[in-house]
């Protein structure tokens, strides 16, 4: 095997590929996805003209033509008019079996179910009571008193300027706030199996059932679950509150706990919420979110959001009825959790269609018999258009390039015994066909390019290695301090640093100019000679900056330990970062949402990464210049990530395209590369420069142990042009 020309057409384009036919079948899908985005399992290969024989298998590259044409089977037939007119045929027919399925269902609810809508009602009811709760004022209060509302408003403007968004409208920033109060809930909320022990902390096993102490009465807990210690035989109680002003004070519990808490919280904080019951044993959380203009699905359990499909597709649930319940009313919202309606159908058997319409119209009835009537014509019309809605986006295939994780909240073999676990028990969203995605980086380049200044002091200056380190160590500390100040008002003055290294930072002042501003900072002097360091800029500017500042210190440290001469030929890389290149457009083969996508792996932060559900045997991740700009690559760097070393990578290509990706030149290749600790950074040097690419793509082959991990996953990924690259200013 070796490296062939492929031309492949696809649809009206052509593209010219250079491939090494040794890295198989799988890897050229993986190529053929980043020149086409038709995913690789969607992708059938034959050859055109005239050696039409389909490629099956790696020996197959080696043999057949080099023209090539791709076909989507999803979405292109082999391409005559007579296949293309079987495809249709097909779509006619199978949405022909869904609607006679719909319609069987109905007729069995006609002649099979029983017209008592009691039952139906007894279980709803209850909930309209619960959901009043939420308006309650004095709960609500003790609600935002337990939130860190400072740090989550800095959470949800650093996650809009990561995307760029440093003006966000009101409606973006309470959307983005919402989000970050769901990830503070699920990190604060306890899932109870069985509780430990209330004496010594052990581990407990059910005993049943026991009687509610007036004490748990007084809180809704109707329920009483007993537990006896497996060391101490001390019972210990669980009690199943359902008042949320008490889960704020217990936070624990099972779903049920979760969501009637976090409906508060999310009231508390002026969201529009319903609290969604699924007649299958499950409850989560809808909001209304102005910047998408619809309700919003968020499950605090899982710690997921505007995933619909999540228990049909993710958690093989059997679903039948999923009713929302708010102050202003009830409403069957199960078409928004469904794509097999006709299914779904068959499975309501409580009440006919008829019966459950007629039962939650005189709910909303109910809740709404206060309302003005211009409030309750504003509502009626919102209904309208939200059952519009379900009916016109139920046929599609919302969520599908989404890979939807089982259950992970509660036990495993709980989970197990519900069916729920699904295929994916990693937890994580996987998609496999991401959108092109803009990096907004240029701050991670500025700090970079600004410590040139400060290490050019420390040699000119004759300062130790030793010395600079500590100097290095103190202004890390200064971040530190800064990064833990409030947001809006940082400042930290340099009376708590020890007078030798105040004498050096003092010094050092002039060449922390570009650094300072970098990063939205300024130094001041008072007029009794005190330093102090604060804000110089918009707040969120620094917040998105001080994790890079510190990342990059951790990286100058290290490496000027490890440097065997400090002097001017040692400021280079690794220790000296200059002509990184930034602010261009990342896309890859997948990734993880929305924690792991692929422009994480350039945001110059530690805890963040790129991560590739799919990635152990094959993924690639292509970086492309803005505005066609040509650069010479002469080095890159990768950086381990936070955990899982089995899902670092070994074997890569690194290659470079002049012509947007329409073909490939390899400018670096590297076999059986191990990465010894985490968060580790290592360089590489492109050992034959000279060739101008405005895209680069990664071919990441393997990872670490392939047997043990479907993923791949890397921390950071810097790329370093030669020194004609200047755009931004070092001097």
């Amino acid at each position: 095997m070796g490296t062939r020309k492929f031309t492949v057409s696809h649809r009206d384009s052509t593209f010219d590929v250079d491939y090494d036919t040794s890295d198989g079948l799988e890897i050229f899908k993986f190529q053929l996805f980043s020149l086409t985005s038709v995913p690789p399992d969607e992708q059938k290969i034959v050859g055109d003209e005239g050696d039409q024989r389909l490629v099956s298998d790696d020996s197959d590259l080696v043999t057949i033509s080099d023209k090539l044409k791709l076909l989507s089977i999803n979405k292109e037939t082999v391409g005559n008019s007579a296949n293309e007119k079987e495809e249709f045929l097909k779509s006619d027919e199978e949405l022909a079996r869904m609607l006679q399925a719909e319609e069987e269902a109905l007729l069995f609810q006609e002649y099979g179910v029983r017209e008592d809508s009691g039952q139906f009602e007894r279980t709803i009811r209850p909930y309209i009571g619960q959901v009043l709760m939420y308006e309650d004022p004095i709960r609500q209060e003790e609600a935002r008193k337990t939130v860190p509302i400072e740090r989550l408003e800095e959470k949800a403007l650093v996650s809009l300027a990561r995307e760029g968004n440093f003006k966000p409208s009101k409606s973006e920033h309470d959307h983005a706030f919402l989000l970050q109060l769901l990830f503070w809930f699920k990190q604060t909320f306890r899932w109870v199996n069985e509780p430990p022990c209330d004496g010594c902390g052990n581990e407990t096993v059910g005993q049943g059932m026991g009687t509610p102490l007036p004490s748990e009465s007084q809180y809704g807990a109707s329920r009483v679950e007993l537990y006896r210690c497996k060391v101490c035989s001390r019972i210990t109680r669980f009690p199943r509150y359902n008042d949320p002003l008490k889960l704020v004070e217990t936070k624990r519990g099972r779903c049920g706990e979760w969501a009637n808490c976090f409906t508060l919280y999310c009231r508390a904080f002026g969201y529009e919420s319903r609290l969604i019951l699924d007649f299958t044993d499950h409850v989560w959380t809808e909001c209304f979110s102005q910047s998408l203009g619809r309700w919003m699905h968020l499950d605090p359990c899982e710690g997921i959001y505007d995933r619909p499909l999540l228990y049909e597709k993710g958690w093989n649930k059997k679903l039948n009825y999923v009713i929302a319940i708010a102050k202003d009313g009830v409403y069957d919202v199960t078409k928004r959790y469904t794509r097999k309606w006709h299914e779904v159908l068959a499975r309501r058997n409580i009440a006919t269609e008829q019966t459950v319409s007629a039962v939650l119209a005189n709910l909303t009835r109910e809740c709404r018999r206060s309302f003005a009537s211009e409030a309750v014509s504003a509502l009626e019309d919102r209904d309208k258009y939200e059952r519009e809605t379900l009916e016109r986006e139920m046929p599609s295939a919302y969520d599908a390039p989404v890979s939807l994780p089982g259950r992970q909240s509660g036990d495993k073999e709980w989970r197990i015994s519900r069916s729920e676990i699904g295929s994916d028990d990693n937890g994580s969203l996987g998609c496999a066909s991401c959108p092109l995605r803009v990096c907004i980086d240029e701050h991670v380049t500025r700090i970079y390019n600004a410590f040139s200044p400060v290490l050019s002091y420390f040699v000119e200056n004759d300062i130790s290695k030793p010395k600079a380190v500590e100097v290095l160590k103190i202004l890390k500390g200064i971040m530190v301090d800064l990064k833990k100040s409030p947001y809006k008002t940082r400042r930290v003055s340099l009376n708590s640093v020890s007078n030798d290294g105040r004498k050096i930072v003092h010094q050092l002042l002039p060449s922390l100019r570009l650094l300072l501003r970098a990063v939205s900072l300024k130094s001041e002097l008072n007029t009794d000679g005190q330093v102090n360091i604060a804000l110089a800029g918009d707040p969120v500017k620094t917040s998105l900056s001080l994790p890079v500042v510190m990342k990059a210190l951790d990286d100058i440290i290290h490496d000027l330990n490890n440097c065997r001469n400090f002097d001017k030929d040692s400021l280079s890389l690794p220790l000296l970062k200059l002509h990184r290149i930034h602010s261009g457009l990342v896309q890859a083969s997948g990734e993880e949402l929305p924690f792991g996508i692929a422009t994480s792996a350039f945001d110059g932060t530690r805890p963040s990464k790129w991560e590739e559900p799919n990635g152990a045997r094959g993924c690639w991740i292509v970086y492309k210049l803005e505005d066609k700009e040509m650069l010479e690559l002469v080095a890159y760097e990768l950086m381990s990530a936070n955990d899982a070393p089995e899902r670092d990578p070994i074997d890569w290509v690194l290659e470079g395209s002049n012509d947007s990706g329409s073909s490939w030149h390899i400018l670096d290749k590297q076999t059986s590369h191990k990465f010894e600790n985490r968060f580790q950074r290592k360089t590489f040097m492109i050992k034959s420069p000279g060739f101008l690419s405005n895209a680069f793509r990664f071919r990441f082959l393997a990872v670490r142990d392939v047997n043990s991990t479907s993923r791949l996953q890397i921390g950071s990924i810097d790329l370093y042009a030669s020194s004609s690259y200047n755009n931004i200013e070092i001097n």
